[in-house]
């Protein structure tokens, strides 16, 4: 099992670009395939890994791994989903500053920025899809609510992220 959870988070952590939430159908397909956790358990880590401190990826591989296999499966899976991009990262750092000027290496950088945009919007309909944000009940209507103030409070008055979530946090307890 820890075998298991090692190769698949080093595999997420190794074809993913983009990082955060452009990882999550990779980490959501896999988690499907292994059988790991329910549709709505996956939603509700991802939603608990948003709102925790550090990056979302390894927060969720953090919370899956220990669903998973316990504490062990929990530092396996958040070593696994980092260590391809430290690597990566170290070897970049070393050649950056030339593999930069390259013209090839700036236009594959462009052509990525399409790719996560597109990851990113895919997470957020399927998790939409998955929520019922999308049929026609009352608390469909209550989270599509939800959705544009908090859309609204971050666009337009430029608020904390933080405390858009505590504010949710809150409504939803009231509201559901």
């Amino acid at each position: 099992m820890l075998l298991d959870i090692f190769l698949t988070f080093m595999l997420i952590g190794f074809v993913s670009f983009g990082g955060g939430y452009a990882i999550i159908p990779m980490i959501q397909l896999e988690v499907t395939r292994h059988g790991w956790m329910t549709s709505q358990e996956l939603i509700d880590v991802i939603a608990v890994a948003g709102m925790s401190p550090g990056p979302i990826a390894t927060n969720t591989a953090v919370f899956i791994g220990f669903h998973t296999a316990g504490l062990p499966g929990a530092v396996i899976a958040a070593v696994a989903i980092t260590l391809p991009s430290v690597l990566i990262v170290f070897v970049i750092a070393a050649f950056f500053y030339k593999m930069n000027e390259v013209p090839a290496i700036h236009s594959a950088f462009y052509g990525l920025r399409p790719i996560v945009t597109a990851l990113i919007i895919f997470a957020a309909y399927s998790f939409a899809l998955s929520n019922g944000l999308f049929s026609f009940s009352k608390e469909a209507l209550i989270g599509g609510l939800l959705f544009l103030f908090c859309l609204f409070s971050l666009m337009k008055f430029k608020w904390h992220p933080a405390l858009i979530i505590l504010i949710a946090g809150v409504l939803g307890i009231v509201l559901y």
